[in-house]
């Protein structure tokens, strides 16, 4: 199995992922598209913290499935468990050290369209609302 060494900017988070990389997607969601995320999806047992998990900062947003981590240093996004399926992570490829990113396909993945529950929602944020 492959494995990868990834780091925030700062070096302060450090993780391992054992995982064979088929493609890397991207996601047109509110949050993705501000933060120009380009990612990979693993099972949550192929992604290890080995430094730094007391300096990971979490965002939740609208549902508060999906679990957003940043380095609380540098103010990188790293990873984050993902809505649609919590047992994964998209893991930002940009910190994985040494990896060339145009070696692998890159597949558009649909979040706009994403229901909103939060009654407290940003006018900004796309999606069907629901009732909270």
């Amino acid at each position: 199995m492959p494995q990868y060494q990834g780091s925030c900017h700062c070096g302060t988070v450090r993780f391992t992922l054992r995982a064979e990389l088929v493609e890397l997607t991207t996601c047109d969601c509110s949050l993705c598209v501000k933060k120009n995320a380009l990612m990979t999806k693993v099972h949550e047992s192929a992604l290890v913290i080995t430094a730094g998990q007391d300096a990971l900062s979490l965002y939740q947003w609208n549902t508060r499935r999906a679990k957003h981590w940043f380095c609380s240093r540098c103010g990188i996004y790293t990873f984050h468990r993902k809505r649609a399926q919590p047992d994964h992570y998209g893991v930002n490829i940009h910190c994985l050290d040494g990896f060339d990113p145009t070696t692998l396909p890159v597949r558009a993945t649909e979040g706009l369209n994403m229901s909103v529950t939060d009654p407290e929602a940003r006018p900004e944020w796309p999606g069907p609302r629901e009732p909270g």
